[in-house]
């Protein structure tokens, strides 16, 4: 059974810091590019950030960019996103996606961000 679990949301001070991870199971992690994605009441879904099959390459979003950090462990089968600096707009649920060029993509049940004071 496949399963993306995120975690580590949370409510955090404008300019502080959260982490989340998503822990992968039930498919071959290190064959998916990992993606998180970001959705805020009101708006559509939105590209965060991704990071290859052997985390050499990463991709930002131009709102993100400088702020946060896609990582993976692929021994653990887990993706990251270190959020540093956070603004209010960043207040979204955030979701992790498992993507491969032929297979079926997966998707978590995402985990609250919010950025207040």
């Amino acid at each position: 059974q496949v399963q993306l679990a995120e975690s580590g949301g949370g409510l955090v001070q404008p300019g502080g810091s959260l982490r989340l991870s998503c822990a992968a199971s039930g498919f071959t992690f290190s064959n998916y590019v990992m993606t998180w994605y970001r959705q805020a009441p009101g708006k559509e879904r939105e590209f965060v950030a991704s990071i290859s099959t052997t985390g050499g390459t990463t991709n930002y979003a131009d709102s993100v960019k400088g702020r946060f950090t896609i990582s993976r462990d692929n021994a653990k089968n887990t993706v990251f996103l270190q959020m540093n600096s956070l603004k209010p707009e960043d207040t979204s649920i955030y979701y992790c996606r498992a993507w491969h060029l032929t297979l079926s993509d997966y998707w978590g049940q995402g985990t609250q961000v919010t950025v207040s004071s």
